[in-house]
């Protein structure tokens, strides 16, 4: 049985042609040359994409393995998945990303091989003068409107279109129609699942020189017509001053910390993942040799470990857990 403490990763990189260096300028990320990083898998379990611990008696170990090895501890009061039903990333969006859509879960489980839906959500880093969001259908369009819209080459007609600013966040359900527009920086919490249906990329090509493929047939069978625009997420009050809850669905709890000073977080029996997105953060514990985190650090805090010491510094930080309702 090990020792716990909080676990830290090392990133993934996916490099694609929307991508830019912010990870790396913004986020101090360890990217390679070139000028396409366009995502950090920060905490990642899904199949040959594995986050990997960095340091500590655990160092090397797979998060699919901890699943495995450790579930009960990891997982606490919440029945052990047989993989990590979460994934966290950062995301550069140097120029607009492809209008997609994710399916729901049960479409997800018709897929060869089955897969999770993806439900995510967004929380805005940075946002250059004049950046967009496309997040939804506009109000008033139907399927009928937007059929035809993809079919003649308007898709992006029916979007509603959002200025976003910094440390705005955003709930993206499966089966919304969206895209990230050109000058975001953001991070992202969602379902472990890279299930995309991509609807209209702009008219442009790809690396080879072609137009990148679009999966309309099944992104269409995918979105959920009922669901209108969306908007920013409205933060509400929590039993601590700290923290403000941001979304409560039923894949996932999304919360904002914002202080400064010593705070007591977990021994609630549940694992957190915990993003620093202002500031910096020292965790103590006992056990473990306290720790640091900075802007674009992220932790995974075992549900065994307990309750630690947060002392934070100006400290804004990103908290992810499970929903109650996923308690064994």
């Amino acid at each position: 049985m090990p020792s716990w403490y909080p676990l830290q990763f090392t990133p993934l990189f996916r490099r694609y042609l929307w991508g830019g260096r912010r990870l790396s300028t913004l986020l101090q990320k360890p990217i390679g040359v070139g000028d396409d990083y366009a995502e950090s898998w920060e905490i990642v379990d899904r199949g040959p994409d594995q986050s990997v611990v960095r340091s500590g008696a655990l160092a090397g170990r797979s998060l699919q393995q901890l699943v495995s090895d450790f579930g009960p501890q990891l997982f606490g009061r919440h029945a052990v998945p047989t993989r990590f039903p979460l994934l966290l990333k950062f995301l550069d969006a140097n120029s607009d990303l492809s209008v997609q859509v994710h399916p729901n879960d049960a479409q997800g489980a018709r897929l060869t091989p089955p897969d999770l839906g993806k439900t995510e959500a967004w929380w805005i880093l940075s946002a250059e003068p004049g950046s967009r969001l496309y997040a939804g259908l506009r109000d008033g369009c139907t399927a009928r409107d937007f059929h035809h819209a993809v079919a003649v080459g308007r898709t992006a007609d029916c979007l509603h279109v959002c200025q976003p600013r910094a440390g705005e966040c955003y709930f993206i359900p499966a089966g919304t129609v969206h895209a990230l527009g050109a000058g975001l920086v953001v991070a992202e919490i969602q379902q472990a699942s890279d299930t995309t249906y991509r609807l209209f990329d702009w008219n442009r090509t790809g690396p080879d020189g072609q137009p990148r493929t679009l999966h309309i047939e099944q992104g269409l069978a995918a979105i959920d017509f009922s669901a209108g625009p969306v908007a920013t997420q409205v933060p509400s009050s929590t039993a601590q001053p700290q923290r403000k809850q941001l979304v409560h669905c039923d894949r996932f709890v999304l919360n904002r910390w914002d202080w400064s000073g010593p705070m007591i977080i977990g021994g609630d029996d549940q694992f957190r993942i915990l993003a620093v997105l202002g500031g910096q953060v020292e965790f103590t514990g006992p056990g473990f040799t306290p720790i640091t985190l900075r802007l674009g650090d992220v932790t995974l805090l075992p549900a065994e470990l307990g309750a630690l010491t947060a002392h934070g510094d100006q400290a804004v930080m990103m908290e992810s857990h499970l929903p109650p309702s996923s308690a064994a």
